[in-house]
């Protein structure tokens, strides 16, 4: 059995379907597999229409679009004629991508999305990529009874505890397994967390156990070669929350590989290895589950995502890619699942990123970027669990934990270390505001501190975020410890003549390094995007 060390998840929709005018041809949808030939990527996890719809040709499950007489979607229909224009030529769209990866030696992993809403039929709201099957079977919903509030994210989602609902999910399984020379199937459980109703989670938990067990007997019938991937929030507690016994699938051993991410699936990359390193409850989430399946025949992944979405950058660079990966190897994962495909069309900085992020070793000695995430504009939903921003009040203590992975103390000592930057941005303050700045306790001095004012700018790379920067250049005296750091921010002195409510918002720390002790660091990598300003 292969045991990829990287895997690639796309959803074969925004970087193919999505982008190529119908009708589509073969060659065109072999793009998503060819894009990848060259790099370290073992395995590229595919995903199957929006997972009520397929985009391929199923007998069993329903075929995205086909349901629907007028689009209100430009995009959508756009994917319908895509697809159906390769069938119409005489393709099935998974078997030329499951027949690419073969040829260029690429694991092939479908992947079905377990849940999403059933959509409504008409009307506003009119969900064009569902299925006759959620449409007209509304009393298979987890709120169709009528007892939850209606802001309960999983209200319209399918309940688990029907077996219809249970059987037409392992039907495309069997499908899949059954016609198409596949490696191993992905279930993604973290898309849409929501399987039973909340009152009903514990006596139906054994219920989903069966369904693991089901699609591992599915798969390994095929082949024993083949894997079961599950993909999960990455804290055990949240797991068995919505019904997920992550342990009992590990002891029974039917699952292969266990992904992790942070619950409901974030697009927003977190250097912060354990994603929820300052709540003390969830503080080892990806290092619990590496020492949960230590002696058992189950591997962990971790997601490593590649947006950042902050005013500055919209898509992370290879600095803070390198503090994501070294963070989450630090972890002890076994390996990697990228969910970079927002990335699309793929640049040079991406094959840059991709050949080094399965090298801790080599990522060592270079520069890294690490951030505390904070809310952003399109984390409406709020998946991401941020600890900034915090709203500061007058002599009250804030503290916030980062994750660093480097060894500034051996760096320095064999002189390849250049620079340690430590970054605080807050909103809303003035030059007569004053703080108090601490590292793991100790209070840095003001008279190492730059303040670099942005109270108000005209323009900016992306958004406009406005407020004062606080950076320290940090000797060995104030290096950051390799594990998690504590800053704390006090505010000292407010301006008396201001009502504007300070915030914490952003805190960065940059570790540069030098190709060698003699050489210069005066460069910039064109590789790296645009860096309309730094802040150093």
């Amino acid at each position: 059995m292969a045991n990829p060390n990287l895997m690639f998840y796309t959803d074969a929709r925004h970087p193919l379907v999505y982008m190529y005018e119908p009708p589509m041809y073969k060659e065109e949808f072999e793009s998503t597999v060819d894009e990848l030939v060259g790099t370290p990527i073992e395995a590229l996890m595919f995903c199957l229409g929006d997972g009520r719809t397929m985009q391929h040709d199923t007998k069993v499950g329903e075929i995205w679009g086909r349901n629907v007489e007028m689009w209100k979607h430009h995009i959508f229909k756009r994917a319908y004629d895509n697809v159906e224009s390769l069938m119409d030529a005489g393709f099935d769209p998974l078997s030329i991508a499951c027949n690419r990866a073969r040829e260029k030696n690429i694991l092939f992993y479908p992947t079905l999305l377990l849940q999403l809403e059933s959509g409504v039929r008409d009307g506003p709201g009119y969900d064009v990529r569902s299925s006759d099957f959620r449409l007209n079977n509304k009393h298979f919903d987890i709120g169709a009874r009528g007892d939850l509030k209606s802001d309960f994210p999983g209200n319209n989602c399918a309940d688990f505890k029907h077996l219809e609902v249970r059987n037409e999910r392992l039907d495309i399984v069997n499908e899949v397994s059954s016609n198409y020379q596949i490696d191993g199937f992905e279930l993604q459980f973290n898309f849409w967390p929501y399987y039973f109703h909340p009152v009903e989670v514990d006596v139906n938990t054994d219920l989903m156990t069966d369904f693991v067990r089901n699609v591992h007997k599915i798969l390994k019938k095929a082949s024993i070669q083949r894997e079961l991937v599950i993909t999960i929030p990455a804290n055990l507690k949240d797991c068995l929350s919505i019904g997920l016994d992550v342990l009992e699938w590990v002891r029974e051993g039917i699952v292969d590989v266990i992904v992790a991410q942070p619950i409901k699936r974030p697009d927003v990359i977190d250097p912060n290895a354990s994603y929820i390193v300052y709540d003390p409850s969830y503080l080892n989430d990806i290092k619990e589950l590496s020492e949960s399946v230590k002696y058992t025949n189950t591997r962990v992944h971790a997601t490593l995502a590649g947006t950042l979405d902050s005013d500055r950058n919209g898509h992370a660079p290879i600095d803070m890619i390198r503090a994501a990966a070294c963070s989450i190897w630090d972890q002890g994962v076994d390996g990697l699942y990228i969910d970079w495909f927002a990335s699309w069309p793929y640049d040079s900085s991406f094959y840059k990123k991709v050949r080094e992020i399965v090298h801790p070793d080599i990522m060592a000695s270079k520069d890294k970027f690490y951030h505390v995430p904070t809310g952003t504009r399109s984390d409406t939903e709020g998946k991401l669990t941020c600890q900034l921003p915090i709203n500061l009040v007058s002599k009250v203590p804030v503290k916030v934990n980062i994750y660093i992975s480097d060894d500034l103390v051996y760096w320095d000592s064999v002189n390849r270390l250049h620079d340690v930057i430590l970054r605080i941005r807050i909103t809303g303050a003035t030059e007569n505001d004053s703080f108090i700045f601490k590292l793991n306790g100790t209070t840095l001095p003001k008279t190492s501190m730059r303040i670099i004012n942005q109270m108000y700018g005209m323009d900016s790379p992306r958004y406009r975020i406005f407020g004062q920067w606080y950076v320290f250049h940090l000797d060995k005296t104030y290096f950051p410890v390799k594990g998690v750091n504590s800053v704390g921010v006090i505010l000292e002195n407010r301006d008396a003549e201001s009502e504007v409510q300070l915030t914490l918002r952003d805190i960065e720390i940059d570790t540069k390094y030098l190709f060698g002790a003699s050489f210069g660091k005066g460069f910039i990598d064109p590789d790296l995007g645009p860096y309309t300003y730094e802040i150093t």
